[in-house]
């Protein structure tokens, strides 16, 4: 039975309003299929990403999927395709390829370098403890958690094992002393 004759048996089985919903679901998926879903094809095809707008690029970044981000090079290469467009073709280029164009801060970025520029290395609240530029606060339980649970059972292994050796040493030193 082939896709239409199954869509008309549906049709005839009222199933008529789920059939548009589904049509009209397939209709907005394909009219979301915006800029920045084809800068994620074109990237997952290898192919070139210029031709975008800034926004594109932009909106690619923030709401790139993190598997994306983690398994493939696909950040990086919009960021070379944001900066290239910056360029508008023109500009130097730096010994890696990528264009040395400036690109406008956003206005939080522009506040938080002035705020930068007006605290300095003051330290900054964060939550209840002053947090100060600089100082790395060593708290040996913060080292230890962060450790892989590997890591822990070699070193368990080890003990264990030093144990059992310095065990066997004491055992065979008495016989040899109440032997000899």
């Amino acid at each position: 039975m082939g896709l239409l004759e199954v869509l008309l048996v549906n049709l005839r089985r009222g199933f008529a309003p789920a059939l548009v919903t589904l049509a009209l679901l397939a209709c907005a998926a394909g009219a979301a299929a915006s800029e920045e879903q084809a800068i994620f094809e074109k990237c997952k095809n290898g192919e070139s990403l210029a031709g975008f707008s800034q926004g594109a690029y932009r909106e690619a970044l923030k709401h790139m999927p993190t598997i994306v981000s983690e398994y493939s090079e696909c950040a990086q290469l919009i960021r070379k395709a944001e900066l290239a467009a910056a360029a508008g073709g023109g500009g130097g280029t730096s010994a890696n390829g990528t264009p040395n164009v400036p690109l406008a801060l956003t206005p939080t970025e522009q506040h938080a370098v002035q705020s930068a520029k007006r605290n300095g290395a003051a330290p900054v609240q964060v939550g209840s403890e002053p947090v100060r530029p600089g100082v790395v606060h060593a708290n040996i339980a913060s080292a230890v958690n962060t450790l892989p649970n590997s890591l822990f059972a070699v070193i368990a292994f080890l003990l264990a094992s030093a144990l059992g050796l310095t065990i066997g040493e004491v055992v065979k030193r008495v016989r040899a002393r109440r032997d000899g």
